[in-house]
Order: C-alpha cells, then sequence, then structure tokens
C-alpha cells in the first residue's frame, strides 16, 4: 500500500509528463499553422495574394511569436527582431511561391519552455518564375506566455537551394 506522499509524488510525477505531452503537442500544433500561414501568402497557382491578404496574414504569422522574438533566417533571408520586425518581414515575401513541410521534430519540453529542431523541405518559386528546392534545418525555441505556446527564436539552417531542373546533387550548402 502506498504512503501518501508517495501517491503525491506519482501524481507530481504524472503531471509533468503530461505538462511535457501536451506542450509537444501545442508546439507541433503552432508549427504546422506557421507553415500553413507562411504558404498562405502565395497563391496555388503561384504568385503573392494581393496586399491587403498579406498583409492579413503577417499578422497571424506575428501572433505565433513572442513580443521579443527572433526570427533568423540566415543570410539569404534575413535576420528580425521582435514581432513587429517579423509582421513586417512576413509582409515581404522573396519568393512567388512555397510550401513549408516540417519532418523529423525533436521536442524538448522543460516547464514554460522548449527547444526543438525540425528539417524543412520547401518547393518554392523564385521571383523570376525559376522552381528550386530548398532544404533545411530549423532550430526553435519556444514560451508559455499566458498558457499559450509561443515561438521566441527559429533559425533557419540551409542545407540546400537546388534549381528544380538541375536537382540538388551538385549543389554546395549555402551559409
Amino acid at each position: 500500500m502506498s504512503t501518501t506522499a508517495e501517491l503525491e509524488a506519482r501524481v507530481r510525477a504524472l503531471e509533468e509528463r503530461l505538462h511535457a505531452v501536451e506542450g509537444r503537442q501545442a508546439i507541433e500544433n503552432l508549427k504546422a499553422r506557421y507553415g500553413e500561414l507562411a504558404d498562405r501568402r502565395y497563391r496555388r497557382g503561384g504568385g503573392v495574394v494581393d496586399s491587403d491578404e498579406l498583409a492579413r496574414v503577417a499578422r497571424e504569422i506575428g501572433a505565433l511569436f513572442t513580443e521579443d522574438a527572433v526570427w533568423d533566417g540566415g543570410a539569404t533571408l534575413g535576420l528580425c527582431e521582435g514581432r513587429a520586425a517579423i509582421v513586417e518581414r512576413m509582409a515581404q515575401p522573396t519568393l512567388q511561391f512555397a510550401w513549408h513541410y516540417f519532418l523529423k521534430p525533436q521536442i524538448a519540453v522543460d516547464g514554460d519552455t522548449a527547444r526543438a529542431t525540425w528539417d524543412v523541405l520547401a518547393p518554392c518559386t523564385t521571383t523570376d518564375g525559376r522552381a528550386h528546392w530548398m532544404a533545411g534545418v530549423e532550430e526553435d525555441e519556444y514560451r508559455r506566455v499566458d498558457g499559450t505556446w509561443l515561438h521566441s527564436r527559429m533559425r533557419l539552417d540551409p542545407v540546400f537551394f537546388a534549381p528544380y531542373d538541375r536537382g540538388w546533387g551538385r549543389q554546395q550548402r549555402r551559409d
């Protein structure tokens, strides 16, 4: 028979595990929503949506980040510090089309913070109309604010950005 202290310890341990599982699930949903909104900036047939829709989607993307968040797209895509800068950046797409896939999540929840690594694959079209494949790794940090998980840092490390018609076999890593 368990003592009250043993039972309380077991309940605390179960609550911690449940918190971590719920956090992981919320972060997976957050990342899916980010990808959905990032892609919603483009029309399905290609081309950027109209400016009013683009501004609305950019604000929705910004709401997925903490006020002091950092969005780091590397040398190619730039660095944004703060929610307002992220909204501004998302309202100015550098492509004509993209479709993001976030794969192989490795998420570690620690209380009200978390870290994750995601592989990203994105077929995309550049502004000159050329189709490309982009693959990379995203290193993310998250913080729970008023019960809601938000991105606090997102950093893309590109592995390749290769023309669709030539493939990635001869591509060098872009830094």
